[in-house]
C-alpha cells in the first residue's frame, strides 16, 4: 500500500481506502462483511469512510464492530452527516442541533472517542454556513474530530467554508467527491480550487459503479445480482451509465487494461489516483477478493500514451459539467 498526504495536512491516509455505503448493514450479511474489513486490514488499508445515513445508520455500526481491538492510532476513520437519521424535523441538514447530535451518535456506533475526518455530506442551503462551521469547529476543539472536510461542494462553497474555517483554527482539508474516467466534473473548477487552499479530494466510485470493470456489456441484459439489477446497491445512480454507447466505448478500454497488465478495475482505480490532488480512492467489496485485486491499483504509474488513449476512447460520453455537483436546495 502506499500513503498520500490528506491536502496540506500532516495526516497520511492509504491511496485505497475502504468505504461501506451500500455493503455494511444492507447488501451483505455481518459476517461477509467483517470478513472484507479484516481482508483491507491485511492488505494494508489504513483509512476507512462511512456515514451516519448509510443503511440507516447500520454501516457504522457493523464498521465499528469489524474495526473492534484494532490499535485506534493506527486507523483513520472518516464519517459524515446531513441526510436525515430519523423522522424528526432536525434530524438532517447542518444545523448546530444536529451536527452535535449527529457526531455523538457516530463516535457512538463507531466505538470511537474521535473520527479523524468529519465531514459535510452536502452542502445545505437552509442553513448559514456560519453555524455549520462554528459548530464543526466546536467538535475538533472538544477533540471529538481531528479535521473536516467536505463532499459533494461547489467550488465557490469550499473556498468560502475554508476562509471560515481559518477564522475559526480549525483545518478543513478534505473533499469527497464523485470521481472516474466517464465523471470528471470536478477537474475545471473545485480541482484547480482545492489546490490552491491545500485541500485533497478523497474521490468515491472510481469505477463509475461497477461500470469500469467492463462486466455490462452494451446489449445485453445486467448480470445478475450486480449492481444494475438491485436497488439496495444504488441501481438508480449506474442508470446513467448503463447506455450503450458508454458501455461500448467501456469495452475500448480492455485492450488498453491488458497492455499495461492491469485489470479494467485497477485501470479505473490508477487513473485517478493519476491526478495528484486526489489523496485516496474509495472502494467497497462485498468479497475480499475484490479487495485483493482493487488494492494493486496503488503506486501505479499510467503513461502520458496511455492517458491519451483513454482519453481518445471516452471523450464523447465522459460529463465534465460543473454544474453537476450539486447539493439538494432543500433538505431531503
Amino acid at each position: 500500500m502506499e500513503f498520500r498526504h490528506l491536502g496540506r495536512s500532516g495526516m497520511l491516509i492509504s491511496e485505497i481506502s475502504y468505504g461501506n455505503w451500500i455493503t455494511h448493514g444492507s447488501q451483505v450479511e455481518e459476517e461477509q462483511a467483517t470478513a472484507c474489513v479484516r481482508a483491507a486490514l491485511d492488505l494494508g488499508i489504513t483509512t476507512f469512510d462511512t456515514a451516519d445515513v448509510y443503511a440507516g445508520t447500520r454501516a457504522e455500526e457493523v464498521l465499528g464492530r469489524a474495526l473492534a481491538g484494532q490499535r485506534r492510532e493506527s486507523l483513520e476513520i472518516f464519517t459524515k452527516a446531513y441526510w436525515p437519521t430519523g423522522n424528526g424535523r432536525n434530524d438532517r441538514g447542518l444545523s448546530r442541533k444536529h451536527i452535535m447530535e449527529s457526531i455523538n451518535g457516530s463516535l457512538r456506533r463507531l466505538q470511537t472517542d474521535y473520527v479523524d475526518l468529519y465531514q459535510a455530506h452536502r452542502y445545505d442551503y437552509a442553513t448559514p454556513l456560519e453555524e455549520t462551521m462554528e459548530a464543526f469547529a466546536d467538535i475538533v476543539h472538544s477533540g471529538k474530530a481531528h479535521y473536516i472536510g467536505v463532499s459533494e461542494w461547489k467550488a465557490s462553497q469550499i473556498r468560502e467554508a475554508h476562509a471560515l474555517a481559518r477564522e475559526l483554527k480549525i483545518q478543513l482539508v478534505s473533499s469527497q467527491p464523485q470521481y472516474s474516467m466517464l465523471w470528471r466534473v470536478i477537474e475545471s473548477e473545485v480541482v484547480p480550487t482545492c489546490e490552491e487552499l491545500g485541500i485533497g479530494q478523497i474521490v468515491w466510485s472510481p469505477m463509475a459503479q461497477g461500470v469500469l470493470t467492463g462486466k455490462y456489456l452494451p446489449g445485453q441484459p445486467a448480470p445478475a445480482g450486480s449492481r444494475a439489477t438491485d436497488e439496495k446497491s444504488g441501481a438508480a445512480m449506474i442508470a446513467r451509465f448503463m447506455e450503450d454507447d458508454v458501455l461500448t466505448r467501456v469495452q475500448q478500454l480492455k485492450p488498453l487494461a491488458e497492455q499495461a497488465g492491469l485489470t479494467m478495475a485497477q485501470l479505473a482505480i490508477a487513473w485517478v489516483l493519476q491526478n495528484p490532488n486526489v489523496s485516496s480512492a474509495i472502494v467497497g467489496a462485498t468479497r475480499p477478493e475484490q479487495l485483493e485485486d482493487n488494492v494493486k491499483a496503488a503506486g501505479v504509474k499510467l503513461d502520458a500514451d496511455l492517458l491519451k488513449a483513454i482519453d481518445e476512447a471516452l471523450d464523447p460520453i465522459v460529463e465534465r459539467d460543473p454544474a453537476k455537483t450539486e447539493s439538494p436546495l432543500q433538505r431531503p
